[in-house]
């Protein structure tokens, strides 16, 4: 069984910043990369950043490019997304994903969410 579980969401006032984690654990899989969506109410999932788990190489959703920055800790299985400026309509529930394929739809695993809300 693998275990995704993120911390780090939590309530923060218009321009401020947050750090969410994602930390990796049960059976050794085979991944691809690591990396977030989140989902507001109403609206569906949305992707926000990826990074490949060999070179390192990130990708983000247009929404947060330039304020969000994802990075990975190899040694300690654990995946970072530092969001900065961050904007009312950040407001979701934040997931962590595990990428088992190639693919950009290829996620295998999924956390349980943690909550950002950005007050304005």
């Amino acid at each position: 069984q693998v275990q995704l579980v993120e911390s780090g969401g939590g309530l923060v006032q218009t321009g401020g910043s947050l750090r969410l984690s994602c930390a990796a654990s049960g059976r050794t899989f085979s991944r691809n990369a690591m990396g977030w969506f989140r989902q507001a109410p109403g609206k569906e999932r949305e992707f926000v950043a990826r990074v490949t788990w060999s070179s390192g190489s990130t990708y983000y959703g247009d929404s947060v490019k330039g304020r969000f920055t994802i990075s990975r800790d190899k040694a300690k299985n654990t995946v970072y997304l530092q969001m900065n400026s961050l904007k009312p309509e950040d407001t979701a529930v934040y997931y962590c994903a595990a990428y088992t394929g190639t693919s950009s739809t290829s996620v295998g695993y999924w956390g349980q969410g943690t909550q950002v809300t950005v007050s304005s």
